[in-house]
């Protein structure tokens, strides 16, 4: 597979132009309104567990985008990470810090790519 084919298809998928990430999108459509959490909580609870697994920049660029959007702010996000640092270790906070910046990366790339 060329280079070019092969950044052709890496855009289709940060451009959502996948079945993948359809499905994956059609599995988080509902759990805002079925947990009962408020949505800041809401929120901050996936927060937490992307933490907590060490989650790809892809994970964090969905997720803390869609946070933002539900008015989480960055300062809610770094308590979140010191509330949960003493149970996931200090690595995986500093791995989800060093991913949200990696997402943040991510963002200004495909906004980049998609102005042209």
């Amino acid at each position: 597979m060329s280079d070019v084919a092969t950044t052709q298809d890496l855009q289709g998928l940060a451009e959502e132009d996948a079945p993948v990430l359809e499905a994956v999108m059609r599995m988080h459509l509902d759990t805002g309104e079925l947990c009962d959490l408020d949505a800041r909580t809401y929120h901050l609870v996936r927060f937490a567990a992307l933490s907590a697994i060490g989650a790809p920049p892809a994970s964090y660029l969905v997720n803390v985008g869609a946070a933002m959007d539900a008015g989480v702010t960055v300062g809610d996000l770094k308590g979140t990470l010191v509330a949960v640092a003493p149970i996931i270790g200090t690595a995986r906070v500093t791995a989800s810090a060093g991913n949200i910046l990696r997402a943040a990366g991510l963002a200004v790339a495909i906004d980049g790519n998609g102005s042209d």
